[in-house]
């Protein structure tokens, strides 16, 4: 059994601006520790999958700073997107490159800016994942237990029966709630966060494509034509950027009935925006989270993240204090999933050198 991981990171994470940039988005800073979120991703693989077996899916402009980062992939396993068309078009277009090395492999696919701790746990969940993947021909996602009526991510609801060692079979997905219903949620017992990290085989994932999006389907086949020819480069830039924009959940997992989900018992998150960076760091005797050099009078439950500068806060609470070279971002914690306005209107505006 040969297998693969495909991490995709080609996302520009506009909630985490002004540190996250076009050219540097969260995947590529260090926001917890000396390691950048796609390098941490890469290191917690580590005796799951050979480093050559690793495939990093991105696009031109993030491209030299991924292959700056991590130095020791082959160059050839950096897989670029001539645009973003999200993640069915970026699994399908991972996955006939990798059944072009084999087509029974199975492809662990991962976001590149999580935060996973545990790293024990999470290697037993994944090798659980993969051998029944191989075996069942079963496309498998991790579920992460709720441990609070989070209104930020999505659903799964499982019939609480095994299928195997703490494989069960998927009911239904449900999409981000509001408040009541995810306490509803919670207190059923049987949905889990949905944490967008998915095992399957190559062959298992591309026909359930071509069952639930056969148009998508068939660009892929005019792409997998001409892969490993001189005439790939430009049949991908023709044929992607007419691929069906949808995301691999709504296109294939929602309508699949050969879905599986494994718990995942190690502490998760997608890092969504500056407010999870707050709870998830340490905190001070005030309860504020601090990075980098930082003087506080009177401030309680901030969040400074100012690693190259000297910021200073008096007399406020309930703060994020985002302080970069060329921006500064303040705003109240609780308007945290308001940071990606200002992306909006710097676009808007064509203030390009703040992007």
């Amino acid at each position: 059994m040969k297998v693969y991981a495909v991490i995709m990171a080609g996302g520009v994470g506009s909630r985490f601006w002004p540190s996250s940039k076009e050219k540097t988005p969260k995947q590529l800073l260090k926001i917890f520790d000396e390691k950048t979120m796609i390098q941490d991703t890469i290191e917690r693989l580590k005796g799951i999958v050979e480093t050559e077996n690793i495939f990093i899916v991105t696009n031109k402009i993030q491209k030299p700073e991924i292959l700056k980062q991590l130095p020791y992939l082959p160059k050839e396993n950096i897989i670029e997107e001539p645009f973003g068309r999200n993640t069915a078009a970026c699994i399908g277009l991972s996955a006939i490159i990798l059944k072009s090395k084999s087509q029974d492999a199975v492809m662990i696919t991962l976001p590149a800016d999580h935060l996973v701790r545990d790293l024990d746990s999470f290697n037993k969940t994944l090798n659980n994942a993969v051998q029944f993947a191989y075996e069942s021909k079963g496309l498998v996602t991790i579920g992460i237990t709720p441990s609070r009526p989070e209104t930020g991510y999505g659903y799964i609801q499982i019939d609480e029966n095994e299928v195997k060692e703490n494989i069960y079979k998927v009911y239904t997905f449900a999409e981000k709630p509001n408040y009541a219903t995810a306490v509803r949620f919670l207190e059923s017992g049987d949905f889990f966060w949905n944490s967008g990290m998915f095992i399957w085989r190559v062959d298992s994932i591309l026909e359930e494509t071509r069952i639930h999006l056969p148009e998508l389907y068939e660009g892929l086949e005019k792409i997998e034509k001409d892969i490993n020819t001189p005439k790939y480069e430009k049949t991908l830039v023709n044929v992607y950027g007419q691929l069906r924009n949808i995301s691999i959940d709504y296109g294939v997992m929602e309508k699949s009935n050969r879905v599986y989900l494994t718990k995942g018992y190690f502490i998760w998150s997608d890092v969504g925006s500056w407010e999870e960076v707050y709870q998830l760091s340490g905190k001070d005797d005030d309860g504020n989270a601090i990075k980098g050099n930082a003087f506080t009078d009177m401030t309680v439950d901030t969040l400074i993240y100012s690693p190259h500068k000297f910021t200073a806060a008096i007399g406020v609470e309930n703060l994020i204090i985002v302080n970069t070279d060329d921006a500064v971002l303040v705003c109240r914690r609780d308007h945290s999933q308001d940071v990606r306005k200002v992306v909006d209107h710097l676009k808007i505006n064509k203030l390009t050198e703040h992007l």
